[in-house]
């Protein structure tokens, strides 16, 4: 890690269809004293985000610019194609590319897909956002090809969507700039790879253990019986065999 810079909070960037709330409220818990601010950014912007210092780690999509980043893929969602409940594609379970051939696909401008060639017919026009393409979808113009997270996020009642089993995939990752992997940057990541408190790497060294105390040694003085008498010129100390008034028996003859 590069230091332990003093900050009053953790400012986490997220785009269009990240949901951190699991991360936040595990944080949240774990570091009380440490606010979580969170920072939604366009999908396309959110790199430039983490370089210019508007956040201090972020959840984007890849693939995407990584100079000068450092990023943990996460998870790898499933790509949908959003259609109109009527729609033919509605009534099967999943649709290949190539079955949307003869449909106008629409293909936004903050597309998050990295696709060589996107399916079906383009359109006239681009949508600016994949809000806009969602309504072209609904009035009937065309469908749309986006990872699951986003048609959940614009969900509209006349409006479903189906696999696309050959389409690309949209990766989910933690990023950050390699040169600012601060202690909190370090506490956010043990918690997205599911570490427990006690196995976070973190900057809280350990409660020194206190030294026992010592055993007295062997050998030491005695202390004197309650009775007086020297320390070592006492009298030796009388055998089982003594009588009580200090006369000695005579021993028995064996029969």
């Amino acid at each position: 890690m590069t230091g332990s810079e003093a900050s009053p909070s953790f400012r986490l960037a997220y785009v269009p269809g990240v949901t951190p709330a699991k991360w936040v409220r595990i944080w949240n818990e774990r570091l009380p004293g440490i606010p979580l601010d969170l920072v939604q950014v366009p999908a396309a912007e959110a790199a430039g985000v983490l370089r210019d210092g508007g956040a201090d780690a972020g959840l984007l999509r890849l693939p995407t610019d990584r100079t000068d980043l450092s990023a943990i893929p996460l998870y790898t969602e499933t790509t949908v194609v959003v259609v109109p409940k009527d729609h033919l594609v509605a009534a099967v379970d999943e649709v290949s590319a190539g079955e949307l051939a003869d449909e106008i696909v629409l293909h936004p401008l903050d597309d998050t897909l990295d696709w060589e060639r996107p399916p079906g017919r383009p359109a006239f026009e681009r949508p600016a956002t994949t809000a806009d393409a969602v309504e072209l979808v609904a009035a009937g113009v065309g469908l749309l090809v986006v990872p699951q997270s986003l048609a959940r996020l614009h969900h509209r009642r006349d409006l479903t969507y189906r696999p696309v089993t050959d389409a690309p995939q949209s990766r989910v990752a933690l990023s950050w700039r390699e040169d600012r992997t601060t202690d909190m940057v370090d506490d956010f990541i043990g918690i997205v790879r599911g570490r427990t408190v006690n196995s976070t790497r973190g900057r809280r060294p350990a409660a020194q253990e206190e030294p026992k105390a010592k055993r007295p040694e062997r050998g030491g003085a005695r202390q004197k019986p309650a009775g007086g008498g020297t320390g070592g010129g006492g009298s030796p100390r009388r055998g089982s065999g003594a009588s009580r008034g200090g006369r000695r028996g005579k021993p028995r003859r064996r029969s």
